[in-house]
């Protein structure tokens, strides 16, 4: 499912009902909108609102951000020389590619550290973006605003940072480095239209350059 259908999945997503994202026989993903919340959460728009639940085994619980950061980290640690080729893949979710396909060469791959099957991260990669793009209820700094997500799997992906640093970092809720983001947010004034796939590399290889010269 590419990330503009699961988008009208959720528009149109009755009350107390799950819609299945994922499911294998140790995992289910799913989300349901839920016809009431807390009242820390009375600002909430009911009808834009939606959560995300997983099973693992017998567990039943809501994964966040931090699981599927991890998760990446863990990867590319383990498996460096694939560095380029899980940028590529979740950065073709979050320009809406179906998850399946986009890391349809990854699932074939053995990762020695991981938390979860890779096309379930992809799937709760797409749905934190599609809450992020949908059901954000403030101003957001970036535009898209899933734009703050896709620059933190970038970071997680790339940077030489330490796991804890890094985790820290976004359980802080600072912002992703901007040579991540920049770029393509359309609120920043070194914002630009076209760009390359991964061009944020090429940010990262300019910058050691000016540091060298």
């Amino acid at each position: 499912m590419e990330k503009f259908e699961l988008l009208e999945v959720v528009k149109e997503l009755e009350f107390d009902t799950e819609f299945v994202l994922f499911k294998n026989d140790n995992n289910k993903l799913y989300i349901k909108r839920p016809s009431k919340v807390p009242t820390r959460f009375r600002s909430y728009d009911l009808k834009k609102n939606f959560q995300i639940w997983m099973t693992e085994g017998s567990r039943v619980f809501r994964p966040n951000h931090l699981r599927l950061l991890l998760d990446l980290n863990l990867r590319v640690r383990s498996r460096p020389e694939l560095r380029n080729n899980l940028l590529m893949g979740f950065d073709t979710i979050f320009y809406g590619l179906d998850p399946k396909e986009a890391l349809n060469s990854l699932e074939k791959e053995d990762f020695h550290h991981f938390l979860n099957p890779i096309i379930l991260i992809g799937h709760l990669a797409q749905a934190f973006l599609v809450e992020q793009e949908y059901s954000y209820n403030k101003e957001s700094k970036y535009d898209p605003p899933s734009l703050f997500l896709q620059g933190w799997v970038r970071q997680f992906i790339d940077s030489p940072k330490e796991i804890d640093n890094l985790t820290m970092s976004v359980a802080k809720g600072q912002p992703p480095i901007s040579k991540y983001v920049d770029l393509e947010n359309k609120k920043s004034k070194r914002y630009m239209g076209k760009l390359k796939p991964m061009w944020y590399m090429e940010e990262k290889t300019s910058s050691l350059e000016q540091h060298y010269e």
